[in-house]
Order: structure tokens, then sequence, then C-alpha cells
């Protein structure tokens, strides 16, 4: 629950400093635009999507994974509009560039921690982080960096095709950049930094 508060937290941080934000949060934010549907929507469907991709990539059912992640990202949802709510509420939205910038780059770092601990405890975690976990040990030999950077094509498409149709682009700035060039490297250093002691849990009949 910690985990998903914390990644709720950076993600809403994110959202109203509106200097850009990960890359999947970005790419539900213009599909938001684009539909006219709330980001909370749009984030549970591409969940949705992750926990199915989760299922092809173990190569099995796993239905206590396909539950656990699917209540993950019911809360998740939830809990990333009250926290943007939040924050725009106190007048994040209408403070200098600078800060702004600053405020969602320390969002990328608050929910890359949160991935760190909870892909580490491997319990439950979001659909999206387990397929970045599958890849970076069933298929990746462990590099984190390669994992978040394969993971990273599908919103990357999706960003280009709303831009295209709607000629415009949200979410994207500096803190996208930021995100895209340190996700895997913040992710491993909080690995190292953050409670050390609590080791990749990767069950071994996770095996393709």
């Amino acid at each position: 629950m910690g985990g998903l508060l914390l990644n709720a937290f950076g993600n809403g941080l994110c959202i109203s400093g509106n200097a850009g934000s990960g890359l999947w949060t970005a790419s539900a934010v213009n599909l938001s635009k684009l539909t006219n549907t709330s980001v909370g929507v749009i984030l549970f469907a591409l969940g949705m999507i992750n926990i199915l991709t989760n299922q092809i990539l173990i190569h099995h059912w796993d239905i206590r994974r396909f539950i656990g992640e699917f209540c993950f990202i019911f809360f998740f949802s939830y809990f990333v509009n009250t926290f943007a709510q939040f924050f725009n509420y106190l007048g994040i939205p209408t403070l200098p560039f600078l800060i702004r910038g600053l405020i969602s780059c320390l969002g990328v770092v608050f929910f890359c921690t949160a991935i760190s601990l909870y892909q580490r405890a491997n319990i439950i975690m979001h659909p999206n982080d387990d397929t970045t976990n599958l890849l970076r040990f069933l298929y990746l030999k462990g590099n984190s960096t390669a994992a978040q950077l394969l993971d990273f094509i599908v919103p990357i498409v999706i960003i280009i095709f709303c831009a295209i149709f709607s000629h415009k682009l949200f979410a994207v700035n500096i803190a996208t950049l930021f995100s895209f060039l340190f996700n895997g490297l913040i992710i491993a250093e909080a690995d190292r930094l953050i409670f050390p002691q609590l080791k990749h849990n990767f069950k071994k009949n996770e095996q393709h």
C-alpha cells in the first residue's frame, strides 16, 4: 500500500506541476485530452492492457497476479486523480515554470523509488512495473535500464498518435525527458540505497 501511495503521489506531482511526467502518464494525459475522458479512466484502461500483457510474458495464466494487479490499478487510478487535485488546490500549477519543472522531476524520483520498493518485494505492484520486472529478469538478464527503455516504446507511440490527431502535445516537457533518461538509473540506485536489505524476490517459477 505504501508503494502504491508513493507512486500515485509522484504521478500526482508530475500532473499538477505540468512540466512533463513519466511517459506512461504523459500518454494517458494525451489520450485523455484526445478522447475527452478522465485521466483516471485512461490510466485504468492502460493498466488493464498491461495486466493482459504480463500474462502473455509469463506464458501461463496466473489468477493471483491478475487479481492483485487489477486491485492495484483500480486504487492507483483513483489516488493519482486525488493527489493531482490536491496539489492543484495548493496552487502548484501557478508557480513559475522552473519550480514546476523541479517539482515534476521530484515526482519522477518519488514514483521511481516506489517502483524499486515494490518490484523488490514482488508481492503486488502496478501492472506496468510488473511488465518491466518481467522483461528485466526473464528477457534482459536483470538490466533495469534496458527494460525501462523497451517498455517506453508503447507510450511514445501513443503520444505521437495523439499529437498527430490533436495537433497538440500535453504533459511532455522537461520531466518527461528526465524520466526517459533516468528512470532505470533511479530505480537501480533506489535498489542500492533505499532499504538495501530488501532484495529482489523474483519467484523462481516465473520462467518462460
